[in-house]
């Protein structure tokens, strides 16, 4: 099968499910203009299958923004920097249960079936050519180069949203539900060490999340702080661009193993997550941030097979400093002179981090509120992750704010603690979506429930048309 054969197939099936029949949700009319009935924030991975899952159960009257160009939503051609996904291969996500819109028929359409059977991993560019492609090919209404500046609720179902264009000022958009598929880093931000941020310049050190000029880094040394997947993707590259030497500082004694993703992929654990009690999830949770992920197999070998890998077990940094020509760390086993420094300490989760949300953040319930969390396992990180419905919706902490914050839904990684991994990794994708696509639906019906209800009772088109008065006895 050729792409553009499969390109027809996807719409047959479709078509089969009556995709892009008639919207069902009532019009809302604003003196300020049109309102969406949902907008989606993010046009990756997971904004792509939300507005697929909305369009697919009838509400089109969506828009989905993104900030970067278009082609280079999400991480995987900008600041990531592995070779390959880390989720096995079989797994299925954004497609939702279609056949025809998998990776693997979007793969054996172009190379066929035996060169799928030879892969191991999915190519990390070669997933950002699928997006592109579903998104594509399914039509899904995205705006590129738009920024969301600030989420001001006006009324009880209405959303300004104050965006920024390339070039342009501040607009507004209307929207009556608000999605944050926002990735990693939209429930917070990418987390540097107050050690690292306030004693260095700028020039010295960068998050694995930023843009790195590796071709300056040519010839020199550099240090890596952290122990988790990322911190070897990041390794590998560097020696792969010319660094001499990439020297990578893990806290632990002795690299982490386990996996808990893929036990949690078996087991019902992912899809069934929602309905433990809150101690439960706290536990799962804090287990998780416990163990995390370690690198995989092919990502570790390729970073260790480079001459110029250095691995530095039970060495946290102690301290660092600006030298003549570069930084100096201090570990537990001495001190290390470096010419940069790349941090891969991941992010910190809580909504005050997030200027979108800085009108309505202080009504928004955290863990911390809801759980008081025995010592042993109690996590002041865990504690600040929004708490959420089932749905994904965001919930008040107290009466001012239940009005602010309905029809406002978090489908990124501040989810992880409410909604378990369904947000957060493509293991859980095909599970999370269906759940918020009932949510916001069942939110748009409610708020039109009177004029639904009333049409109902009045509605008199008759079907049954038959003539009976030749057959009258």
């Amino acid at each position: 099968m050729s792409l553009e054969a499969l390109n027809e197939q996807v719409k047959k099936d479709l078509s089969y499910l009556s995709f892009g029949k008639t919207n069902w949700v009532r019009p809302l009319t604003h003196p300020e203009g049109h309102v969406y009935d949902v907008i989606i924030i993010g046009g990756g991975q997971s904004g792509l299958a939300a507005a697929f899952g909305l369009m697919r159960e009838r509400m089109t009257n969506i828009l989905v923004l993104d900030e970067n160009p278009e082609g280079f939503e999400g991480p995987w051609e900008t600041y990531a920097r592995m070779v390959t996904l880390r989720t096995p291969k079989h797994l299925t996500s954004v497609d939702l249960g279609i056949p025809s819109l998998t990776f693997r028929s979007w793969w054996e359409a172009q190379f066929g079936e035996k060169s799928w059977e030879a892969m191991d991993k999915i190519p990390r560019g070669d997933w950002m050519n699928y997006l592109r492609w579903y998104r594509k090919v399914l039509s899904l209404p995205v705006r590129n180069e738009v920024t969301l500046k600030l989420i001001e609720p006006i009324e009880k179902e209405i959303y300004r949203l104050h965006v920024e264009g390339k070039g342009s000022p501040v607009k507004t958009l209307l929207a009556r539900k608000v999605i944050l598929a926002t990735g990693i880093q939209g429930g917070g931000e990418w987390h540097v060490p107050e050690m690292i941020s306030k004693k260095l310049p700028a020039y010295l050190y960068a998050h694995t999340s930023k843009a790195i000029d590796f071709p300056a880094l040519k010839g020199k040394k550099i240090a890596i702080l952290g122990g988790g997947a990322s911190a070897f993707d990041n390794a590998h590259f560097a020696l792969s661009e010319g660094v001499a030497e990439a020297h990578v500082f893990v806290r632990r004694k002795e690299m982490q193993r386990i996996n808990p993703i893929r036990q949690m992929e078996g087991s019902g654990l992912i899809e069934q997550f929602q309905i433990l009690s809150d101690e439960d999830k706290y536990k799962v949770m804090s287990h998780f941030f416990k163990n995390n992920q370690p690198p995989t197999n092919d990502t570790f070998g390729r970073a260790s097979s480079w001459p110029g890998f250095k691995l530095h077990l039970g060495s946290p940094w102690l301290n660092v400093e600006a030298a003549e020509e570069g930084a100096v760390v201090t570990t537990p086993h001495g001190r290390f002179a470096f010419d940069f420094l790349i941090i891969s300490t991941g992010l910190v989760t809580d909504p005050a981090l997030r200027p979108e949300l800085k009108l309505v953040e202080k009504h928004i319930t955290r863990w911390g509120d809801r759980y008081n969390a025995p010592d042993e396992i109690a996590n002041p990180m865990i504690d600040a992750h929004p708490y959420l419905s089932t749905g994904f919706a965001l919930q008040s902490r107290d009466e001012e704010g239940k009005k602010l914050l309905y029809g406002l839904f978090a489908f990124n990684y501040s989810a992880l603690i409410s909604c378990g991994i369904l947000a957060s990794a493509l293991s859980g994708m095909r599970f999370g979506i269906p759940k918020l696509v009932s949510a916001i639906a069942n939110q748009l019906f409610l708020d039109n429930r009177d004029e639904i209800l009333d049409d109902y009772f009045n509605f008199k088109e008759q079907e049954f048309i038959a003539d009976l008065t030749a057959i009258e006895s």
